[in-house]
């Protein structure tokens, strides 16, 4: 470098073509401190040049981490200590404190010119992205000043509170609390959370505890995206502890529906299986069992049944203000209904047990849970259905007027055709009201050989009806290129001649 330097044809400050940085940048940026000092000791070398992204060299040493090369660029006093880059907006100070560097921020904070609260291309301060980091040692150095605001809101309305409660910096979150002026429950614009619904909704039980402390943290606002309550997001995700929390509060509201889906707190453990949070809202007194939310219409039960969780479904059905048959609104399905219809074998049994439960309601299309289950192949459940004194295997349903075989048919559940078959009260020739096919029509249509084969087995099945559209079994199987399906059914046609 000495002898580079040395060459009266060499400039020592020129810029990269490219991006622009100069020799004295690049050595900044690597922590290469003999050269810093060679290249500072000239005077043709500018020691606040920027680069593309303007990036001076004390941005690039601040943002790496060099500390001996900063001490070296700010002895010089044309340095510009707040200049931000082009790119991010961003400080050295800014970047120091985003990466973690404690001896930088502290050397460029000891420098009189240098602002602490110049905001980047988003809006943060320096405090905003030590808050959000964790680092402790930074944001008490940048507290230290009296000029700090410790409210800076970012671009989305966070401040270093929010970013420090949201991430679980329990330490960072007590230093900001003890700042006299320090909002504690401001809610940032993009989604409308406080710094407690952060907290609550990615479990920071610490955090939460520190909040609960304060006497103007409101525990019911609803954040402005789905409206959804600190109770609301803590149930949601499982967080038991804060849960708890929540729930030791007077103020607290255990039955606030969110404004999206109108889902409750219970609601959403039920729906998400945590069962323990479920015990705990149970165990209040003020606690409404049957709110059906406002999307679906499904009340806690419904959603617990729906994603098969036993234990939360056995919980509800132990309090004697549970309804058990409440049907949702989206298309009237009962808790038994969805149950099947997810194949919920253990959940079908639980509810089945049940007196009060009645396996053959329809819903709006005119289902039963056993059409549900054999059109979604759920081979045990409908096992378990067809066990019922007075089921009624070959209930037509109101939309398209089709069975609960006509369903496994087209669908390709063998196993469930056989178990159907098996029953004397099923017709297995009986034509849908909306095409006018049969279940083997459906089965040839579809390419489904063994549902053929144990469809030709049955004396009472016409092989040659056809429906509305005049189609035979044979030529749907044509149309379809079934080759196998067309042998089986042409064989059948043969032996018939015969």
């Amino acid at each position: 470098m000495k002898l580079l330097l040395g060459g009266k044809d060499v400039n020592p400050d020129a810029p990269d073509p490219v991006f622009g940085p100069t020799p004295l940048s690049w050595a900044a940026e690597k922590g290469h401190q003999g050269t810093v000092k060679l290249l500072l000791g000239r005077e043709d070398v500018n020691p606040d040049s920027s680069s593309k992204y303007g990036h001076t060299p004390l941005s690039w040493a601040a943002e790496n981490g060099h500390e001996g090369t900063v001490k070296l660029l700010l002895e010089w006093n044309d340095v510009n200590l707040d200049t931000p880059d082009t790119k991010y907006g961003q400080t050295p100070l800014s970047w120091a404190a985003e990466n973690g560097h404690d001896e930088i921020v502290n050397l460029l904070l000891g420098r009189k010119y240098g602002n602490p609260n110049d905001l980047d291309e988003f809006g943060r301060t320096p405090l905003s992205w030590a808050a959000e980091k964790g680092d402790e040692g930074i944001v008490k150095l940048l507290l230290g000043w009296k000029v700090v605001n410790p409210n800076s809101a970012s671009e989305c309305g966070r401040t270093p509170l929010s970013w420090a409660a949201g991430n679980g910096h329990e330490g960072i979150v007590k230093l900001l609390l003890e700042q006299k002026d320090v909002n504690p429950d401001s809610p940032d614009t993009k989604y409308g959370r406080t710094p407690l619904s952060w907290a609550a909704g990615n479990g920071h039980e610490g955090v939460v505890k520190l909040l609960l402390e304060r006497k103007d943290i409101n525990l019911n606002t609803p954040d402005t995206k789905y409206g959804q309550t600190p109770l609301s997001l803590a149930a949601r995700n499982g967080h038991q502890g804060i849960v708890k929390l929540l729930l030791e509060r007077k103020d607290i509201n255990p039955n606030t529906p969110d404004t999206k889906y109108g889902q409750t707190p219970l609601s959403l453990a039920a729906r998400n299986g945590h069962e323990g949070i479920v015990k705990l809202l149970l165990e209040r007194k003020d606690i409404n069992l049957n709110t059906p939310d406002t999307k679906y219409g499904q009340t806690p039960f419904s959603w617990a049944a729906q994603n098969g969780h036993e234990g939360i479904v056995k919980l509800l059905l132990g309090r004697k203000d549970v309804n058990p048959n409440i049907p949702d609104t989206a298309s009237g399905q009962t808790p038994l209904m969805l149950a099947a219809c997810f194949g919920h074998e253990g959940m079908v049994k639980l509810l089945l047990g049940q007196k009060d439960v009645n396996p053959h309601t329809q819903n709006r299309y005119g289902r039963t849970p056993l059409s549900l289950a054999s059109l979604n192949g759920h081979e045990e459940v409908v096992k378990l259905l067809l066990e019922q004194k007075d089921a009624n295997p070959d209930t037509p349903d109101t939309a398209h007027g089709r069975r609960p075989l006509s369903w496994a048919a087209v669908n390709g559940h063998e196993g469930i055709v056989k178990l159907l078959l098996g029953r004397q009260d099923v017709n297995p020739d009986a034509p849908d009201t909306k095409y006018g096919q049969t279940p083997l029509a459906w089965a040839a249509e579809n390419g489904h050989e063994g549902i053929v084969k144990l469809l030709l087995e049955r004396k009472d099945v016409n092989p040659n009806s056809s429906g509305k559209s005049g189609k035979t079994p044979l030529t749907l199987a044509a149309k379809n290129r079934h080759n196998t399906v067309v042998e089986l059914l042409q064989a059948r046609y043969s032996r018939r001649a015969q």
